[in-house]
């Protein structure tokens, strides 16, 4: 119990297992959520405690407050319901925030140091804290808009009268809150409504009287949901026609109003003005855009433009085009070092010409501002255009200042010849000038080194830095005060300047200084063989192809500099944070003694003196104890000994955790007798440490008494103790022996005290330490032989006695006869006691009477001897216990972690509460019977997928079935096929995985509450107490149903259940809730859907649990309302109940669907903190423990602030599937710790990524809660949370002792989607608002490190494959223009080969790697990573990452150009089904097959048109790795199908195609069936893009008309000539292909079905008439037949190019025949390139050996685990199974 007093529990109540309520309890009374507040004498455990009553008490002191009129007042009324009655709030809403309300007070009461003198009473300070935490947002808001905050209490000591008025205002904001519904998303309009009504409230507190009406003062809005109809449905309408405007998302951004334009009217002043208060629904703000008088966007524009990258993040691209500039001017000089070229003026002044660079890149970024942003001017917004105007004006006339005074200095100079002193003043005159234009970065620069004047200057409200921060930023809520403190800054400062330093190095002389020759060379050629007819002259844009490639690297390679040391940075940080010291069991061995006190420093409470933490002398204690714990330092296992609290308290943790992974059948029931703390029984006089850690130290320490024959006993002893485990191993053995033995002889038989007197004879000895002078340890052996003899007896099945008495006899014999050193004759024995008396009236044999066996059933017995067993037989074959590699992961992960530095945990009542937040919407919940069953095509069921991947557990859970009643094995889908469902559903990503996952927290919380106040005696009896109940349960399994005693040892509950005291579980309730919100739950119910079913069953078994849903109730004839409805299981009522029901103002999902469905359910969680939880993930037990000291980490200051997001590491559990899936496992992986690590510290810009983070609550939910959910631009939903966190000064730190599971896609095409999906998501993000405010608002470094972790990553994965692109086009135009051969008659090869180099640059992509490699070093060994990197490699991770590469640049690009970013549901299955060649071909047709086509054609006509290619390795050298790119692209989809080289399948699949392509289905053909269908749908993002996207789409497809102007010079036909008219007669070969096929198409259509001798006569004909073309063409002109084949690379390229260009003005072509041809012709190309992608496939899959090759590649990971993989690719599965 702790220091407060509650009422005792009831007689027969304390081992109740769930919340007991009173027998007065009345079913008909309202349901409640978590405390019974409608009935605060109700029995109920969270009832006790004080603070609940303190609380509820305060709200109920209305008092003499003015009652509302027109309603009856009801004496059990509070002040919510008085709020209510007076301002129309639904009465659900009310019940709901008073339970919120009742709940934090009293948890922040309970966490109160020192606790408050009368806990009866709310304490002030809790309530004050509360709502200034609470109305904090409102409060800035006020202060930013210059209004005066309508809370009318002074922040000085308040007077307890205050009380009731603080209340108030706290509840009526949680009222406007709770009933919001999608104003939740725009904060800043909840403080405008919360301003007015406050303004009500405090007149009706202050009783004023209403002018007009001379009665007091009524607020403007009451009567029954009031505020819904008057308030909240206005503004939602107003949203919900803005979206409509949208047109499901594809209209442009900049026509209509997301939610964040709607929330940043609210940042002006305005909003008084229009909107006034009652809402005046006249206002021009309810005017949708697509009217004129409407309201435009506000604060920003989101425009589709690659200019934003620009806009941005302009101050990096500044920087990198302004050191481009002076790198090319001074390496132009050629000198061998920069600064020798430095030293001539001219030079100097030469560099003078980056400010030149730097202003005309100001007038352009104010151009781009004025372009983009221009919308957002109107009446109301005329200082925002007249600053655009100013800002290009004064930017263009710095460039003219700059011309002028640049101008004068060489002027100067070429009138006196040299640099003459007026020169050289010029010069510095230039340089003053200059100064003035770099003023404000110097101001930046100062107040970037003192960072609180920065943030004091933003952050203050005076005129004048109002005026000053106008020019250069618009004045906006967020993004001020941003700063970090000096020694963050100091600390990402060093890092960047170390990356910037060794780029700017490479930079200058690995890429810009060798292209310095090459250019003169190109320079210096005057005359080229032109091969074609030239336009101007090829050597200056020979040049610029040149120098393309090495300006596209120079640009991204920031992003490798930036992974190489952020790895290394990384590992240091993890180094210091003790990750990885324990990476398997056998280091775990070495530290298992230190273990009890870590979990007893970390987990366990100290008994705190008041206000004694946090001090110096504290923190410093602190320290010396983790060494100490860390190195072993001190004997922590002596101080165990002695202290047996902390032993049995370390024994039920430790237990628990191998109890549930056994339930988790991830260890066999042996494995967890070798695991287990077993109790203390047997007097065995030490720590009983699990078996695994005492295999073999038995046997070493008789080795060493049996070589150490001579030795004194001190000597032998030190010997033995110098290993702690070989310590314990002896006393436990021996102590064992002698009670086995005493045990297993009838006392009160001669033989009993026999053996008592031999026992204290070898007592003696040892404690007189004469035992090697009395005994023969030359014996030891011999003994030990016969005693494991003994103990196999007594473990078999059958106890023969006979033989027990034999070996009984044997051992008697070797210790009188060889043991003692001293030969004792008969007499003597018979004297010492150690033999029968003679006058003894025994018969027979000694023993042979003696021996008692203990019945079967005496498990505890039994047990014990098991144990004895293993001590004294076990060698080394323990070191791979447990044998799963989860179960050993997990086990050394928890035991590393409690050496890592964490908060001290406080007792579970005195930690923060939190709940858990999980969006839901139709996925699996549990597998059903069919699901399991039903075979593939290759006849493989899931569940024999699942057996075979995880064949341990499968044997694990078959164990346990047995041992809980299972006889025969095809009950497994009868009686016990809930079990089996269950199992499989926890091997998958399900929600029933999740659910167990998160509601470890429940049971640790309770397990933790109960060791919290448990006493000594508690904590010793109970640890027995389950020792004896467990293996109760291990005899018998049959009677678990039916006996309640046992009833709680089901899997759902915990066996410490037993020992509660009844108030565990109200502590853990009130702490804990998980929420799920399905979505579309009620409708699940109404369609009677098996996943609603599932859904209750989870509810049932899971008592923390609640389920959040939207119910649609249909009210009029086509009207429907919608209700945010909370349900949970009554376990009295034994049925679903409904507990809240808030209805809603309309539809719920109005934007991006999750993030509305996590919103309308945060209203019902509770806590201080929510943990945001998706849908494929899980959670684990011994992670659970650590909860409280996570939630501490809001305590803490990191850097400038505390925390608002506490980053969690992830660990990804579907890495095992498939060697696909270790590769997105591996990259995930390091992206969640060591990538997330480096971002927190020291770069400090962590944002939200992975979903476990642990959000602030109170904080979030005033400030547009925990992700945004605007249409299309917020596709991303989650990482906008982190980013508004950074923007109104939140703060995101990430803790590694801590993990939670994720599951990620397994399969290449789930994969691929979901890659498409992030790189759409951040197309959409480089647009938005806040992409752009953290662009401009972050200071220089901490930009850089946003924009290289976000956006940038993968803007810069597009730029490597511009740069293979550039590089390629490039070579080729030389190629075909003859540049190429001049310069290779010139003699400077040099030119060309430079470029090799660059090539090799983009094999950096290399690098990418590292950051797994060194991950992997830091946690599993550097030998391990550099083994996991090889292996790799060989199952073509190379492959794999090339073309994802490809999937993130195709759909990155596309969204920012034409949008089209949509969600894509990837599924979660598992994949092991081979996937047709048709769906790999609508998948990757347009991202990945024609983009690889164009690569490889443009590598053909370059090998065969270039005189470089000529020199075969050159060639080879110079495009291996396009090469390698192109095969990627066109192989992968196929390497990594399962089947993907099966030669059956492979026809098949081709047939399939075909079908598919010539497919003429009806118009309600889905893309999978039809090509017509899915070509239109490849074209969609065309429909909707603007002009400028049409515009770009057109000049990019004109590099297609390329291949044929450079190729018919080329043909022989040409004959040499270079003019133009050549390339104009090459068009007659397009309009003649043209010609015939439309005849051919026209012939077809007219006669092939009725008149078909007809059609062959056309076709007949044309064949002969191309036939003579041909003879006349060779007889007349040079023409030969290779023409042929070179003009098909010339015009199947042209026609494709026409072919995009006609999809391009599909709108106005599709009315005209023209737009069936073009049809026809885009199947004609799709069949090729099909055929093109097949042909390597067919080659692969004829060749034998491919297949099984193909497989190993695909599932190496499985097959180390010795699986049977390829018969399930295969499909030969055996009949066993």
């Amino acid at each position: 119990m702790s220091h407060r007093q509650r009422p005792p529990p009831l007689a027969g109540e304390s081992r109740r297992p769930g919340p007991a309520p009173g027998q007065n309890f009345d079913p008909a009374s309202e349901p409640y959520n978590i405390i019974p507040l409608n009935n605060l004498l109700a029995d109920h455990p969270s009832l006790r405690f004080p603070e609940v009553r303190a609380a509820s008490a305060a709200l109920r002191t209305v008092g003499n407050l003015r009652k509302p009129p027109f309603t009856q007042w009801l004496p059990e009324m509070d002040l919510l319901d008085w709020l209510a009655l007076f301002f129309g709030f639904q009465k659900d809403n009310v019940r709901n925030q008073r339970e919120h309300l009742v709940l934090h007070l009293a948890n922040a009461q309970m966490r109160l140091t020192p606790p408050p003198d009368n806990i009866d009473t709310l304490d002030g300070t809790v309530l004050r804290r509360f709502r200034k935490k609470l109305l904090k947002n409102y409060t800035d808001w006020c202060y930013y808009l210059g209004k005066k905050s309508n809370i009318w209490i002074s922040d000085r000591r308040e007077a307890a009268s205050d009380h009731r008025r603080e209340l108030l205002y706290v509840s009526l904001h949680l009222l406007i809150w709770g009933e919001s519904a999608n104003l939740r998303f725009i904060p800043e309009c909840i403080c405008y409504i919360f301003h007015h009504m406050a303004m009500e409230l405090n007149k009706i507190l202050e009783d004023y009287i209403d002018e007009n009406t001379g009665q007091p003062v009524m607020p403007s809005i009451s009567g029954e949901n009031a505020f819904l109809n008057f308030v909240v449905k206005p503004i939602y309408e107003t949203i919900r026609a803005e979206v409509e405007c949208s047109r499901d998302g594809t209209a442009p951004h900049s026509q209509w109003r997301n939610y964040d334009d709607i929330n940043e009217y609210f940042w002006s002043n305005r909003c008084f003005q229009k909107l006034k208060w009652p809402i005046d629904v006249g206002s021009n703000f309810f005017v949708t855009s697509s009217r004129s008088k409407h309201v435009g966007k506000t604060g920003f524009v989101e425009r589709r433009s690659f200019w934003n990258l620009l806009r941005s993040f302009d101050r990096l691209w500044v920087m990198l085009f302004l050191f481009l500039q002076a790198a090319i001017i001074v390496a132009w000089e050629g000198k061998e070092f920069p600064w020798q070229a430095l030293k001539a003026r001219s030079v100097q002044v030469k560099v003078l010409t980056v400010f030149f660079t730097w202003s005309g890149l100001r007038f352009f970024q104010s151009l781009l501002d004025a372009m983009m942003q221009s919308s957002l001017v109107s009446r109301e917004t005329l200082g925002l255009g007249v600053r655009m105007v100013m800002k290009t004006i004064v930017a263009a006339v710095w460039i003219i200042i700059f011309g002028v005074f640049y101008g004068r200095i060489w002027t100067q100079r070429n009138q006196d010849k040299r640099w003459s002193p007026e020169a050289n003043t010029r010069v510095v005159t230039f340089l003053e000038v200059a100064l003035v234009f770099i003023l404000p970065e110097l101001l930046a620069l100062a107040l970037f080194v003192l960072p609180w004047i920065r943030n004091f200057i933003e952050g203050s409200n005076w005129r004048i830095f109002r005026m000053l921060a106008w020019w250069f930023q618009s004045r906006i809520f967020v993004g001020r005060a941003l700063r970090e403190n000096l020694v963050d800054n100091v600390k990402y400062t060093l890092f960047w300047v170390l990356v910037l330093g060794t780029k700017f190095f490479f930079s200058y002389f690995m890429q810009i200084k060798p292209m310095i020759a090459p250019t003169k060379a190109l320079l210096r050629i005057k005359n080229t063989d032109n091969e074609w007819h030239e336009f101007f002259d090829s050597s200056k844009l020979a040049i610029g192809l040149l120098w393309l490639p090495v300006v596209l690297i120079y640009l991204m390679d920031l992003q490798i500099w930036y992974s190489i040391y952020s790895s290394f940075v990384g590992a240091a940080v993890g180094l210091f944070a003790h990750l990885g010291e324990i990476r398997n069991i056998q280091q775990l061995r070495l530290r298992f003694q230190f273990f009890a006190s870590a979990i007893q420093f970390n987990l366990m409470p100290e008994e705190q003196l008041l206000n004694a933490r946090g001090t110096l002398r504290n923190k410093f204690n602190d320290a010396i104890h983790r060494l100490k714990l860390r190195y072993g330092l001190g004997q922590p296992y002596r101080k165990l000994e002695s202290n047996q609290v902390e032993a049995n308290k370390f024994a039920l943790i430790w237990n628990e955790i191998i109890k549930i992974f056994r339930e988790e059948d991830i260890i066999s029931d042996c494995e967890l007798e070798l695991l287990e703390l077993p109790p203390n029984s047997w007097n065995v006089r030490v720590i009983r440490w699990p078996c695994f850690l005492l295999c073999n130290e038995l046997l070493l320490a008789l080795s060493q008494a049996t070589e150490l024959v001579d030795a004194p006993d001190k000597w032998l002893w030190y010997k033995i103790c110098k290993n702690e485990y070989r310590r314990c191993a002896v006393i436990e053995a021996y102590d064992c022996i002698k009670h086995l033995i005493l045990e297993i002889i009838k006392r009160n038989t001669e033989e009993h005290s026999i053996l008592t007197v031999l026992f204290q004879e070898i007592d003696h000895s040892v404690q007189s330490e004469r035992f090697t002078k009395d005994f023969k340890t030359t014996a030891l052996p011999q003994l030990h032989a016969k005693l494991i003899e003994l103990v196999e007896l007594l473990n078999k099945p059958k106890k023969d006695p006979n033989q027990v008495v034999n070996t009984l006899q044997a051992l008697y014999e070797i210790v009188i006869k060889d043991f003692f050193k001293e030969k004792r004759s008969m007499d003597q024995l018979r004297e010492d006691g150690l033999a029968i008396q003679l006058s003894s009236s025994m018969t027979g044999l000694l023993f042979e009477n003696a021996v008692q066996i203990p019945d079967a059933s005496d498990e505890t017995f039994y047990r014990q001897v098991r144990r004895l067993h293993t001590i004294l037989t076990s060698r080394d074959s323990m070191q791979n216990i447990p044998v799963n590699l989860e179960a050993r992961r997990r086990i050394a992960f928890f035991s590393n972690s409690l050496f890592m530095n964490m908060p001290h945990a406080p007792q579970v009542e005195k930690m923060m509460a939190f709940s858990v937040l999980t969006p839901y919407y139709s996925e699996e919940v549990i597998y059903s019977k069919e699901q399991l069953r039903t075979e593939n095509e290759d006849g493989i069921s899931t569940l024999y997928y699942l057996q075979t991947i995880y064949d341990d557990e499968w044997k694990n859970f078959m164990e346990r079935m047995r041992r809980e009643g299972l006889v025969n094995n095809t009950e497994i889908w009868t009686t016990k096929l809930r079990e089996l469902r269950l199992w499989a559903s926890y091997r998958g990503q399900t929600l029933s995985r999740t659910v167990r996952g998160m509601m470890y927290y429940y049971r640790a919380l309770k397990m933790l509450a109960f060791l919290d106040s448990a006493s000594e005696m508690d904590i010793r009896d109970g640890s027995r107490e389950l020792g004896s109940m467990r293996q109760e349960r291990s005899m018998d399994g049959f009677d678990l149903e039916k006996s309640p005693s046992l009833r709680s040892l089901s899997r759902t509950s915990s066996s410490v259940d037993l020992l509660f005291k009844g108030h565990e579980y109200g502590t853990a309730l009130m702490k804990y809730t998980y929420v799920v919100a399905c979505q579309i739950y009620g409708t699940q119910k109404a369609r009677k859907d098996p996943h609603a079913d599932e859904i209750l069953y989870l509810m049932k078994n899971n008592e923390a649990l609640r389920i959040a849903y939207v119910d649609e109730v249909f009210s009029g004839r086509d009207e429907k309302e919608y209700y945010s409805v909370l349900v949970k299981y009554d376990q009295q009522l034994q049925k679903e109940v409904e507990i809240y029901r808030v209805k809603l103002p309309g539809p719920l999902k109005l934007g991006e669907g999750k993030p509305e469905n996590q919103n309308h359910a945060l209203i019902f969680t509770r806590g201080d903190a929510v943990q945001t939880i998706d849908m494929n993930q899980d959670n684990y037990f011994e992670e659970a423990l650590k909860i409280r000291n996570l939630l501490e980490e809001f305590r803490r200051y990191y850097g400038a602030r505390k925390p608002t997001i506490l980053g969690v590491r992830e660990h990804i559990f579907t890495g095992s599937v498939s060697s696909l899936a270790w590769f997105m496992s591996a990259q995930e992986t390091s992206f969640v710790t060591l990538g997330q690590r480096v971002l927190a510290n020291p770069l400090k810009v962590r944002m939200h990524y992975g979903h476990p983070d642990v959000f602030d609550r109170f904080w979030f939910m005033t400030r547009g809660g925990i992700s945004k959910a605007s249409r299309v631009i917020n596709i991303s939903e989650d990482i906008f949370a982190g980013f508004n966190c950074t923007l109104r000064g939140g703060n995101v730190t990430h803790h590694e002792y801590i993990q939670v599971g994720k599951g990620r896609d397994v399969g290449l095409n789930q994969i691929s989607m979901f890659e498409a999906k992030v790189a759409s998501g951040n197309g959409e993000q480089i647009l938005s608002r806040d992409v752009y405010r953290l662009g401009h608002r972050l200071d220089f470094f901490r930009m850089l490190s946003f924009f290289y972790t976000t956006v940038g990553f993968f803007f810069n994965t597009m730029m490597v494959i511009l740069t293979v692109y550039a590089f390629l086009w490039g070579r080729l135009y030389l190629a075909l223009s003859g540049v190429e051969g001049s310069a290779l008659k010139d003699d400077s090869n040099k030119a060309l080969t430079t470029i090799l180099n660059q090539q090799f640059i983009i094999q950096l992509g290399l690098f990418t790697a590292l950051p797994m490699i060194v991950e992997n070093s830091l946690e599993h060994g550097f030998l391990q990573a550099i083994w996991d990197f090889l292996t790799m490699q060989l199952e073509l991770s190379s492959v794999f990452y090339t073309f994802s590469m490809g999937t993130r640049t195709h759909f990155f690009g596309r969204t920012i150009l034409h949008g089209g970013a949509k969600y894509r549901a990837t599924g979660r299955g598992f994949v092991v089904q081979h996937k047709s060649f048709a769906e790999n071909y609508r998948l990757y047709a347009r991202s990945h097959f024609v983009k690889a086509i164009e690569l490889g054609l443009i590598l053909i006509v370059y090998a065969s048109h270039s005189p470089i290619a000529k020199d075969t390795f050159v060639y080879i050298a110079m495009t291996i790795s396009s090469w390698f790119l192109v095969v990627s692209w066109i192989m992968a989809p196929f390497v990594f199908n399962p089947s993907g080289f099966d030669w059956l399948k492979t026809v098949d699949d081709f047939d399939d195609f075909m079908n598919w392509i010539w497919f003429r289905g009806s118009v309600f053909a889905k893309a999978e069936q039809s090509w017509e269908r899915w070509w239109y749908e490849e074209q969609d993002h065309l429909r909707n893009t603007g002009l400028v996207g049409k515009l770009v789409e057109i000049i990019l497809d004109l590099r297609f008309f390329f291949f044929q102007y450079g190729i018919v010079y080329q043909l022989n036909i040409a004959a040499g000539s270079t003019s133009i008219a050549v390339y104009f007669l090459s068009w007659i070969y397009v309009l003649v292909a043209f010609g015939i096929y439309v005849v051919v198409a026209y012939a077809r259509d007219r006669y092939a079905a009725k008149e078909h001798i007809y059609y062959r006569l056309v076709q007949f004909l044309l064949i002969i008439l191309a036939t003579l073309v041909i003879i006349a063409l060779l007889e007349f002109t040079e023409f030969t037949f290779i023409d042929i084949f070179t003009s098909l690379l010339a015009f199947v390229p042209t026609g494709w190019g026409l072919l995009l260009i006609a999809q391009v003005f599909r709108r106005a072509l599709q009315r005209t025949l023209l737009w069936n041809v073009v049809v026809s012709v885009a199947r004609l190309y799709d069949i090729l390139f099909g055929v093109i992608v097949m042909v390597p496939v067919a080659l692969l899959s004829w060749l034998p050996g491919f297949q099984s090759m193909q497989t190993r590649i695909l599932f190496n990971e499985a097959f180390s685990r010795g699986l049977r993989i390829f018969q399930i690719v295969s499909g030969k599965k055996s009949n066993a199974d």
